[in-house]
């Protein structure tokens, strides 16, 4: 069954939205370390979420059509990139130990520029300048299009700096570096910023307002990833449900269900991902159009944070324990074959004991097959520091994560070991860490796979995998090959 096929303005996949070849063809080149020696070097490093990781790809390209070329060595660089996050205490850490040997390399190689990029870079600017005094750039996420002019301004001996947010910025016409990339999936940025606001959480701070790229482009980024080789790509936004884009010339507005329907559409051999959801925006429209296709993979990262109704109020995530609950059911009643993974926040402010096992009894009930586990860390500036006390004490919190810890890894072996006996259509993602006799894949619930190699196949073709064993985090298997 395929939807919205009677109307002719959803059909994207005709769109005269044009695309520069040969630009396209040289940004997906594998990066290897042939440099050019009558080219300046960067060097990035990225941490944080998804979107931070497709920001890299976005900043590599506009640094490669200003003259520059990556490098994956740092004592070669003449510009050194931090692409930041903000959403914990320990991230941030773990920037400024990675700037200070930064320091070290640009010490032994006078004239090398470190930049610090991403959420970090807007929230703690003038920190980073005047006190620490680690960086020459400073570049919000929303400003990269500003780097050839920041680093002109560095180079004559000024502080580079830009954190302007935008309101329209998307980088439609960007084609990302794939710098990372393994050949086979691929980031695909369709909105920027979030409307929601989460006491406990500074993205919309250091990201600015939502907006949405427009649905020509996002279709063409999935075409030419296909057509240069890529199977799987994942939609990101911090909020992905809440896609909105009007045809300017139709004045028709596109959801993120018909979004989902549009990029399935470019190859029946393509995958389609997606995150974040968020438990409030979850339509189900988007789950019938998941059901409807068999490659928009059965997989929904829906984070809960809390599993107690009185804590989430305090989060403002605007929903209750009793909402989140019906959107699970919805979810298996719609596709019983779907996978589901959280985050989930220990020792919020005022959280008792009691609180704490509604959340446990959340992960026995939504039966996550992975969350993202963290213990809350109170940053400056949110709702959250303004008007709560941060009270549950440090060791009771450590206490409470290792308790979640615990049973999710008990309840993400149960998970896995319901698929022993089951066959699964894995995509070859290249060899496993462990041993190159072994691949390594994902299926269709996002749950890695690893099985021996069979001749013939290779990374980015598909392939039946008859699971036999599994541990809390891995399927093991083998390929199931009719002669």
């Amino acid at each position: 069954m395929e939807l919205y096929n009677d109307n002719p303005t959803i059909d994207f996949l005709k769109s005269d939205k044009k695309i520069d070849e040969n630009r396209q063809g040289e940004a997906f080149k594998e990066i290897g370390e042939v440099l050019d020696p009558k080219k300046k070097n960067f060097y990035i490093e990225s941490y944080g979420c998804s979107m931070n990781f497709s920001d890299s790809e976005i900043v590599a390209s506009i640094l490669l059509d200003n003259g520059y070329q990556p490098t994956k060595n740092m004592e070669i660089a003449d510009l050194i990139l931090i692409n930041t996050c903000s959403i914990r205490e320990k991230a941030e850490d773990t920037v400024r130990k990675r700037l200070r040997i930064f320091d070290k390399v640009k010490k032994n190689r006078p004239g090398t520029l470190v930049g610090v990029l991403g959420c970090m870079a807007e929230r703690l600017k003038k920190k980073l300048l005047e006190q620490e005094k680690l960086v020459d750039l400073v570049v919000g996420p929303d400003a990269y299009r500003d780097l050839p002019k920041l680093i002109s301004t560095a180079e004559d001996g000024d502080k580079g700096v830009n954190v302007f947010l935008s309101r329209e910025e998307t980088y439609a016409d960007i084609s990302p570096i794939r710098l990372q990339s393994n050949g086979v999936t691929a980031f695909i940025s369709i909105m920027r910023g979030c409307d929601n606001m989460c006491s406990f959480c500074v993205v919309p701070f250091t990201r600015g307002r939502e907006r949405s790229r427009d649905t020509f482009s996002i279709v063409a980024e999935a075409t030419q990833l296909f057509n240069n080789g890529f199977r799987e790509v994942t939609l990101l936004g911090q909020n992905v449900d809440s896609y909105k884009w009007e045809n300017p010339e139709t004045k028709e507005t596109v959801n993120f269900a018909q979004l989902l329907e549009a990029v399935a559409k470019v190859n029946p051999l393509l995958r389609i991902r997606f995150s974040t959801s968020h438990p409030k925006d979850i339509t189900d429209e988007v789950l019938t159009t998941m059901a409807s296709y068999e490659n928009i993979c059965k997989y929904i990262h829906l984070p809960v944070q809390s599993g107690n109704s009185r804590v989430l109020g305090l989060m403002n995530r605007t929903y209750d324990r009793e909402w989140y609950m019906e959107r699970v059911n919805k979810i298996y009643e719609i596709m019983p074959d779907c996978a589901i993974s959280s985050d989930i926040i220990a020792g919020f402010c005022t959280e008792t004991e009691e609180e704490h096992q509604d959340t446990l009894s959340m992960i026995e009930f939504s039966r996550y097959i992975i969350s993202y586990m963290f213990v809350y860390s109170e940053r400056p500036g949110t709702p959250a520091a303004k008007k709560y006390k941060d009270d549950v004490p440090h060791e009771t919190k450590k206490r409470r994560l290792h308790e979640i810890i615990m049973l999710q890894g008990k309840v993400s072996l149960e998970t896995n070991q319901a698929d022993i006996g089951k066959t699964f259509k894995v995509l070859i993602e290249g060899s496993s860490k462990r041993s190159d006799a072994d691949f390594k894949g994902r299926n269709s619930q996002n749950k890695m796979v690893i099985f021996p190699k069979v001749d013939g196949y290779k990374p980015g073709d598909y392939i039946p995998v008859l699971i036999k064993k599994v541990t809390s985090a891995t399927l093991l298997g083998e390929a199931q090959i009719n002669e």
